[in-house]
């Protein structure tokens, strides 16, 4: 059995946890491959039982924690080996770079062991919706980092199928495309919240882990490597432009409350052309005592004020929010810990849609109905970026009176995928038990927060080059906070 916390006394459920994770164990010619995402004793369904390139990121802080590194390095060699590599045909190819979402093992029961087994990668073709994967590549160079840096094995990112891998990624995620922003352009469906739920444009969780995705990347290339200089370049666009443009807090809203509209030209001060009357009073209320946190997704005209977790956690571990940002962000959740934290986890998306909106955002999608899934739903795996980001903040008492109160449910109702309710109290109508993520986050979790001192290998410390390349551009037009707002102008004509 995988032991997660060393030769220390465990408690009952981390050996539970230990135990669902030991069983998730994928093979591949007799090796570890990866973890399946559930063991649910029920009837198998869907693709629960294939390696999702997201789902082992979790599972890999529980194994690295673990000492388990060849598992994870297996992993990192496998995936690599299934990137795309063929060029478009009519849209039914995936494009070169592409990192399938994941990847299953068939084997012919005809066959002896180990023989007449092959891979089957999705990337996209196969999933609900035919939504390609855009967060599985930057996943893989979160772990890839992770591994180097928990081992000390700088060989395996100079490996040819692995370096192959990185100039594939790069090459698909920094070409240009059909904008002038550094952010990437992405369909709903693209990432962990996998169906519709209004997130098409430039998404939080997928910016976030684009940040961490390049973060990653400038670590592993040696340094005067061109494709690392055109990754820092980009890293430095896009840090500036989510820092400026979707941290909100009470100063923000109150700039926004009083931009003009239909503004043309370069001295803009509401370049998004937002109106103030779409603010939602929710979002006042919340912010009118303090804290802030980032807005889940910003693009012309549109402001979406939701709270995403993921991408909130992930930008205090991977260094994208700044001392005064994660200070306000876990001050924010405190503030609302009944709303985001509940009884079993974080609650993904906050609040969620619903009625009319929810019929027209989501398609009337009865898996995303209110308070469940990801429209509102309560996820353990989330257990583990929380712990990361508490760590950064300074706030790990909270993460570990959270994981203390969850994991003893979480242990009681068999690892559930996630919890229902406003508050997190009901095991999700259709959620499978024995989610592998689930325990892997608690092991993760009980890992950080059991050594203050222990290494964390998927946190990010402060880069003194990175933080003045940041600040190195001074004051912009765009930096609404530092803009002096007067009374609404009258619209100027349209153009």
């Amino acid at each position: 059995m995988i032991d997660p916390v060393g030769p220390s006394e465990t408690s009952a459920g981390e050996a539970s946890a230990a135990e669902v994770l030991s069983h998730a164990r994928l093979r591949f010619g007799g090796e570890v491959v990866g973890t399946v995402a559930a063991c649910d004793p029920g009837p198998v369904l869907l693709n629960y039982r294939e390696c999702f390139v997201r789902d082992f990121a979790v599972s890999a802080a529980a194994l690295l924690a673990a000492g388990q590194s060849d598992s994870v390095r297996a992993f990192i060699v496998t995936v690599a080996g299934l990137q795309a590599r063929a060029g478009a045909d009519a849209g039914l190819r995936a494009a070169p770079g592409l990192m399938p979402a994941s990847f299953a093992v068939v084997r012919d029961a005809d066959a002896g062991d180990g023989a007449g087994e092959r891979m089957v990668a999705d990337f996209g073709q196969r999933a609900i919706g035919r939504v390609a994967p855009i967060d599985a590549a930057l996943w893989w160079l979160l772990i890839l980092r992770a591994y180097r840096r928990a081992t000390g094995d700088e060989e395996l990112q100079r490996a040819p199928e692995v370096r192959g891998a990185i100039e594939g990624i790069l090459a698909l995620y920094l070409q240009p495309q059909f904008e002038m922003l550094p952010s990437l352009l992405v369909p709903d469906g693209s990432a962990m919240i996998d169906r519709r739920m209004g997130v098409y444009g430039h998404p939080l969780d997928v910016q976030v882990l684009f940040w961490a995705g390049l973060r990653a990347a400038c670590e592993v290339l040696d340094a005067g490597d061109p494709l690392r200089d055109r990754a820092f370049e980009r890293l430095v666009a896009l840090g500036r432009h989510l820092r400026r443009h979707y941290w909100l807090d009470r100063t923000r809203i109150e700039v926004i409350r009083r931009y003009p509209v239909e503004e043309f030209g370069d001295a803009r001060r509401n370049p998004w052309n937002l109106h103030p009357d779409a603010i939602p009073t929710w979002t006042m209320a919340w912010l009118s005592e303090g804290g802030g946190y980032y807005a889940g997704n910003l693009g012309p005209a549109r402001l979406d004020p939701r709270f995403f977790a993921l991408g909130n956690l992930l930008a205090v571990s991977t260094g994208l929010a700044p001392a005064a940002h994660a200070d306000g962000l876990f001050s924010l959740i405190e503030r609302h810990e009944r709303d985001l934290l509940g009884e079993t986890g974080f609650k993904l998306a906050y609040p969620p849609v619903e009625g009319r909106d929810w019929a027209l955002l989501t398609g009337s999608d009865q898996k995303n109905v209110p308070w469940s899934y990801h429209n509102g739903g309560s996820w353990p795996m989330l257990l583990w970026p929380l712990a990361s980001a508490a760590r950064v903040a300074g706030r790990a008492d909270l993460a570990r009176h959270v994981l203390e109160n969850a994991v003893p449910r979480l242990q009681r109702d068999d690892w559930p995928e996630y919890y229902d309710g406003p508050y997190g109290g009901l095991i999700g109508r259709r959620a499978r038990l024995r989610q592998t993520w689930s325990a892997a986050a608690a092991l993760a979790a009980t890992a950080l927060l059991r050594d203050p001192e222990a290494e964390d290998p998927f946190a990010f410390a402060r880069d003194e080059a990175l933080e003045a390349a940041l600040e190195g551009a001074g004051p912009s037009v765009e930096d609404d906070a530092s803009v002096e707002v007067s009374a609404p102008d009258v619209p100027t004509r349209g153009t």
